[in-house]
């Protein structure tokens, strides 16, 4: 039973074009060692340069996601513990697959229900802006620095928008009315 489920998961990612899949708790080392693997792996398909560094650029954006605002956490925040040990490993999925000539970076984790709207407020601006708009933005950004939730430079959802060859697409589902699931794609 274990091999053919195995298999069956293996089939369908391949099916599906998914090259690289990682469903875990994520830390810099695993962003890392992932990493060095996704540029071999387009060295070795002879991808252009532009096209390797947009991939590469788009998969740390979406790790580091994870890794900052994932809200499934070891330790979890509501016990002692986690004030003395703050959250080192947040859960998250992330595939890199091809959808014709694209390579195309999905990534996904838990948020806050409550956290949904302002995110949705922020994607939804990106996805409609223009090349020209979303390097304005950028540009701003970095000027304004980060917002007050923002754990990084505030960057990250205008960088991957940038590097994307469309507009990026997003989902949030539900959970339990506290959690959603929040899903981003990046075609390159």
């Amino acid at each position: 039973m274990l091999a053919s489920e195995l298999y069956g998961l293996r089939k369908d990612l391949r099916e599906r074009g998914i090259v690289f899949a990682y469903s875990g708790y994520v830390t810099e080392n695993v962003l890392s060692g992932v990493g060095d693997a996704l540029k071999k792996k387009l060295a070795i398909e002879d991808a252009d340069t532009r096209t390797i560094r947009s991939v590469f650029a788009v998969f740390v954006e979406q790790m580091q996601n994870i890794i900052r605002y994932s809200v499934e956490q070891l330790p979890p925040p509501d016990i002692p513990e986690a004030q003395e040990h703050p959250a080192e490993l947040r859960y998250g999925i992330l595939t890199i697959g091809q959808e014709g000539a694209d390579y195309v970076v999905h990534a996904g984790n838990l948020v806050r229900t409550s956290d949904v709207p302002r995110m949705r407020e922020r994607l939804s601006a990106i996805q409609a802006m223009n090349r020209e708009q979303l390097k304005f933005a950028y540009k701003e950004q970095l000027r304004s620095g980060p917002g007050e939730n923002s754990k990084g430079a505030g960057i990250g959802f205008i960088e991957i928008a940038r590097r994307a060859s469309s507009p990026i697409e997003f989902d949030f589902m539900n959970i339990d009315g506290k959690l959603a699931f929040f899903a981003l794609k990046a075609k390159i």
